[in-house]
């Protein structure tokens, strides 16, 4: 049983004790409001024969005797009010006394006053007098003993679960999680392979003398399945699963982060072999002294705390720390020395059979339809991670189920891609003219790309439908996966870049600021090639900006490594890329001015063209193959505020 198991039924038990504390505090105010709060009126205190006199003259309006055996033989204590000529409504005089009465006194005080107006209170004994008087001050000083004694009970228990580790704790009845569900990481794979054989059969390695490493950090993009492969290492091994998140140990009282490492080792230790998974480790693992104002003190006891405790225990004790992180670059070097975490485990973004494998086990639980083609979908979702193919097949559905599809089609999972990359399709109020100029603009992107295409990164469509802040795009998708690029395919991209400012001026005779998301990225790539894959005659040479401090900034710490004259042949060099391809792309156009032209007509006409429809235009002058769907009527687009995310884009004037 866990501890966490232990403190629900604890709560359980104490669910009931709350609503007494709360009952208690209401009698006392009761009480403290009945026999302790001050009275509506003072009472003036009389002697026995000013209250006779009163009664004789008939000024008595209420009248309560009680005899009382304390003050001796025929004492009474009298009480009442008088009736005051003159006084405002409500207003009341009361008053007390108390003395000897005789009989006679007595019967005068009785006949002075109607029967409804006296009162004879039975006597009252001396003990009951006295707990009368003190009862009501004990029950208010109980509850409020009892009040602070359970304030300091809960604060002192909180003080101790403060410092607790609030580490989960996944049992292998419920981790369930295996390899066949991890997919996209196999080399990833392999590497933890070794220590669910350790954890299963540890005496095949301790024989020789081996030891596993006790701790392995996984270092990879965001949602590349890190955390799901710490998870199928507890499920393959079949031990406990602490999981915990490295913010969770860093609070604002110094030395709580320290205890509450301790505390996760600890209860590891009784539970070994077991796996302790850190997610996040760069919360707490941030290199030591670094940042523009010093360190965190908590942190870095935190930190401490974590190394020493890492070195503790020896690597045959059976518990494996594995760490998760995308920022392997900003840990202290002490934590990734070997001793504690030995091994580094890649895992990248998954690659064209990774990412059909990863669609493949996401697909398990949708309803696909026989055209989507699993193949074709990982070829179109270059660069996305598991995560964002579980998305991506998740929007998926969610468009089919609008359109009350019984199953998801190949259109849906289009759509879905469309949406994710580019942003949702929206129907903007644009007028002719402006319309007119976006088809030409990305026909000149689709005609310029269909031209100097080698075939490994063909046209997939072209559309002038908005998204995001595009108003329209040209769309390429590789035919297998690109590990590098050479200068050759590098300058075709800027060249295709080019196109759309030139398409667009064909017909305007005039430039506007529709190119601004393709010049910036053109030029971006054209001083890459140039700093930093040397291809340029500045020869093959770094000539990039370099930071050696990671925590204080892009900008801060950003410093020149090399001349101003440098600089100068530098901005010559990328101007000259980007000048000799855009005369590049002007040249095609105009070679195919009539291809260019049909392009732009059938845009306008469909707004949305497959590649092959732009193919078969640039080599025959016409669209052999249906287009899908039938031609669409003009639609008022409005303009877009500002660049589109993607390269091949074409916003509007702001």
């Amino acid at each position: 049983m866990s501890q966490n198991d232990n403190d629900d039924k604890g709560g359980q038990r104490m669910s009931g004790k709350p609503v007494l504390v709360w009952l208690l505090l209401m009698l006392a105010v009761v009480a403290l409001l009945q026999f302790a709060g001050p009275d509506a009126s003072p009472v003036q205190k009389f002697g026995v024969s000013q209250v006779l006199t009163y009664a004789k003259e008939g000024k008595i309006r209420t009248l309560s005797l009680r005899e009382n055996a304390t003050g001796g033989t025929n004492w009474y204590e009298i009480s009442g009010e008088l009736a005051v000529k003159g006084a405002a409504e409500g207003e009341k005089v009361r008053f007390s006394a108390a003395g000897r009465l005789t009989q006679d006194e007595w019967t005068a005080l009785r006949d002075a006053v109607p029967d409804d107006a006296f009162k004879d209170v039975p006597s009252q004994s001396g003990w009951s007098s006295f707990w009368g008087g003190i009862l009501p001050h004990l029950i208010i000083s109980g509850v409020v003993l009892y009040m602070m004694f359970r304030f300091l009970k809960n604060a002192n228990r909180g003080a101790m679960q403060f410092a607790k580790s609030r580490a989960r704790l996944n049992s292998t009845e419920k981790e369930t999680t295996t390899f066949k569900d991890v997919a996209g990481c196999d080399e990833a794979k392999e590497e933890v392979k070794e220590v669910v054989d350790f954890l299963k059969d540890p005496k095949r390695f301790t024989r020789i003398g081996a030891a596993i490493p006790k701790g392995i950090l996984m270092v990879g993009p965001p949602g590349t399945g890190k955390t799901l492969l710490a998870r199928a290492v507890a499920g393959e091994a079949g031990v406990p699963f602490l999981s915990i998140s490295g913010s969770d140990f860093v609070e604002m009282f110094v030395g709580v982060g320290a205890a509450r490492v301790r505390d996760t080792f600890e209860q590891a230790r009784k539970m070994a072999p077991c796996i302790i998974f850190i997610d996040e480790i760069d919360a707490v693992g941030r290199q030591r002294g670094a940042g523009l104002g010093g360190g965190n003190d908590e942190r870095e006891q935190t930190l401490n705390s974590l190394l020493v405790e890492m070195d503790g225990f020896d690597g045959q004790s059976g518990v494996i720390v594995i760490a998760a992180t995308n920022r392997a670059d900003v840990l202290d070097q002490a934590l990734l020395r070997p001793g504690r975490f030995d091994r580094q485990v890649f895992v990248d973004l998954p690659d064209l059979r990774g990412r059909e494998a990863v669609l493949a086990v996401h697909a398990k639980r949708f309803q696909l339809a026989p055209s989507v083609d699993l193949a074709r979908v990982a070829r179109m979702t270059t660069g996305m991670s598991g995560a964002d193919l579980a998305n991506l097949l998740n929007e998926s559905a969610l468009h089919a189920g609008r359109r009350n599809r019984e199953k998801v089609e190949m259109s849906d999972v289009e759509e879905a891609r469309d949406k994710i990359a580019y942003g949702r399709e929206r129907r903007k109020v644009m007028d002719e003219e402006d319309r007119r100029a976006t088809a030409y603009h990305e026909a000149g992107h689709a005609v310029v790309q269909s031209v100097i295409d080698d075939g490994h990164l063909p046209l997939h469509k072209v559309t002038i439908i908005p998204r995001g802040r595009a108003l329209g795009m040209a769309m390429l998708m590789p035919k297998k996966e690109i590990l590098g690029y050479s200068k050759a395919r590098l300058l075709n991209y800027v060249c295709m870049a080019m196109a759309g400012r030139i398409g667009e001026k064909v017909v305007t005779g005039d430039i506007s600021n529709g190119a601004s998301s393709d010049i910036k990225q053109a030029t971006r790539m054209a001083r890459q090639m140039v700093c930093e894959w040397g291809m340029s005659d500045l020869g093959p040479v770094a000539l990039g900006e370099n930071s050696d401090t990671v925590f204080l900034g892009r900008e801060i710490a950003r410093t020149q490594s090399h001349s101003d004259e440098t600089s100068r042949r530098i901005d010559e060099a990328v101007s000259a890329i980007i000048r000799e391809q855009y005369a590049r792309a002007e040249t095609i156009l105009k070679d195919h001015a009539e291809a260019h032209r049909k392009v732009a007509e059938a845009l306008l006409e469909h707004e949305t063209l497959d590649g092959v429809h732009v193919g078969e235009i640039v080599r025959t002058g016409a669209i052999q193959t249906p287009v899908v769907g039938s031609p669409v009527a003009p639609v008022p687009r409005g303009p877009s505020a500002g660049a589109a995310p993607s390269a091949e884009s074409s916003p509007s004037p702001a």
